[in-house]
């Protein structure tokens, strides 16, 4: 809030709390209404108090006056206005917000009675209506951060306890398409995207940085996985994702592994996920993206084929270049590339692991020169030691960025898991809390050895602003989820970055970027 408008709100508030109160005392002090200002070239429907404030309108319940209700009102919000002056505390923000939303909301319900039911204006009545709107347009416009927070939380609560509970009722994969659809068509609406947009997205100074030479407007970002199909590039930056990986996308089309694709373990706070690189191709990818605009930064997640029998580790390799080309010779103008070695869900025996299949592929792909910055998405069940075995090849090609950390949970006794709902999945691997404690400490061995070396990715287990934090104090520039947005609903993303401006204001941090690595 600016320090400027703070004594015309006090102002407004006080004259709305003198007028109330003037007309309290006239309901308890005299059986005759007030007049209101008379002028001969007004009609007499503007000149008639006594009509609104004498009908069965003005009192609640038949006993309590409306100017009382209109008196309360306005001493709490000054009252509110000044604790928020005094103490600087954000909870005299919200509420001051929800004061001043109720007060509009109030209003224009009695502005309505008035014109259309009792068919006559109260002068005193309609300045406090005035009073109310003008210090609702206010506080809606200054007081952004506390009106979103508003409509997250709100938001939160009608999707984990109504949307939430019914969308689990319905099998996972066809939900996840539903909503993907639902995404597309939204991105494509322009009044529906100036609405969501009013709603939701953070923007921060704070939550700004240039990585690899890209510009993020916060840190969040849609991991791999999701949008395979390129539906979200236009829905996303107004739900507010700073950044979004499209894929894993394949050179040829996949149909993706036999059903069950993907599985829910509410109690371990994951998903089964058994897609396999589900892709319809690059071609296709690139038919849909080539001349979009895209207001956030989009990757391009690349891997090899799968379900192509007998398919060799050359082949592999070639296959992955394949795609690589196809991306470079389009007109997508996506900002970054993910190679994607770390897929659990693969057919064959095909591995990029081996130290010596690690270095023929990123040879491979280091010919094509390419232009834009390239990051490894990891495997998150190596030990240390392999893990930064693979780093130090990794380290050794120069187009090579940055890694992210990680992939899905593979074993199946991890303790994050319920050994129940385990049982239910012969397929498939786990994401979401289960990947949380193994990705946040490859994340700080990363970021200790390699930190000056390689820009990192924190994936894993990210369910609320706490977590997104810990990646990026452990050493994550940037942060991708998937999970938590499916059990805490699409407001997550907004509702942490607003987090997060609290949390580095707490710390005495000026941005983001002095946030990383400050716990390694």
């Amino acid at each position: 809030m600016k320090r400027w408008l703070l004594p015309i709100i006090l102002t407004l508030s006080v004259v709305g709390l003198i007028d109330a109160g003037y007309l309290t005392w006239e309901h308890y002090q005299t059986a005759n209404i007030i007049p209101c200002y008379y002028n001969p070239r007004l009609p007499a429907f503007f000149s008639d108090c006594g009509k609104v404030l004498n009908s069965a309108y003005s009192v609640l319940f038949g006993v309590i006056p409306l100017a009382l209700i209109g008196l309360i009102h306005y001493g709490i919000l000054t009252a509110v206005i000044l604790l928020a002056i005094i103490t600087g505390k954000k909870f005299f923000r919200y509420w001051t917000m929800l004061e001043t939303t109720i007060g509009a909301l109030a209003s224009l319900y009695f502005v309505y009675l008035m014109v259309i039911v009792i068919k006559s204006f109260c002068q005193f009545c309609g300045l406090s209506a005035l009073i109310s709107f003008i210090l609702f347009i206010i506080a809606y416009h200054y007081l952004e951060y506390e009106r979103k927070g508003w409509i997250i939380y709100i938001g939160g609560l009608i999707y984990k306890n109504i949307v939430k509970p019914f969308f689990f009722l319905i099998d996972p994969e066809t939900i996840h398409i539903f909503m993907a659809q639902t995404g597309e068509f939204l991105g494509a609406c322009p009044p529906c995207r100036w609405i969501i947009k009013e709603l939701l997205p953070i923007d921060n100074p704070r939550l700004r940085q240039t990585v690899a030479g890209i510009k993020f407007a916060n840190p969040i970002g849609l991991s791999a996985g999701f949008d395979y199909e390129a539906w979200l590039t236009q829905i996303l930056p107004i739900i507010g994702f700073g950044f979004e990986t499209i894929g894993t996308v394949t050179n040829h089309p996949y149909d993706g592994n036999p059903r069950p694709r993907l599985g829910r373990l509410p109690k371990s706070k994951s998903l089964m996920v058994n897609k396999g690189f589900k892709s319809p191709g690059a071609d296709k990818i690139i038919e849909k993206l080539d001349n979009k605009h895209f207001e956030i930064p989009i990757g391009i997640s690349i891997g090899r084929t799968n379900g192509i029998k007998n398919m060799t580790q050359k082949q592999s390799i070639n296959d992955i270049v394949a795609a690589f080309k196809k991306f470079e010779r389009s007109k997508v103008q996506n900002a970054y590339y993910e190679l994607n070695i770390s897929c659990p869900n693969l057919y064959g025996n095909i591995s990029f692991y081996p130290l010596n299949n690690l270095r023929d592929l990123l040879a491979a792909v280091g010919k094509l020169r390419l232009k834009k910055p390239v990051f490894i998405k990891m495997p998150i069940e190596k030990s240390d030691k392999e893990t930064l075995a693979m780093l130090n090849v990794i380290s050794k090609f120069r187009f090579v960025t940055g890694v992210i950390f990680g992939n899905l949970q593979k074993n199946r006794q991890d303790p994050a898991l319920d050994k129940q709902e385990v049982k239910k999945f012969r397929v498939g691997n786990f994401s979401g809390k289960p990947t949380e404690k193994r990705s946040n400490q490859l994340i700080k061995l990363a970021y200790k050895n390699y930190g000056k070396r390689f820009v990192i990715i924190g994936c894993g287990g990210i369910f609320d602003v706490k977590d997104a934090y810990q990646k990026i104090k452990l050493g994550a520039s940037l942060v991708q989820l998937i999970t938590g947005m499916i059990y805490q609903g699409p407001a997550l993303i907004a509702q942490i970055n607003l987090e997060l401006i609290d949390l580095l204001k707490k710390d005495g941090l000026k941005n983001i970027v002095d946030a990383v690595g400050i716990d390694v």
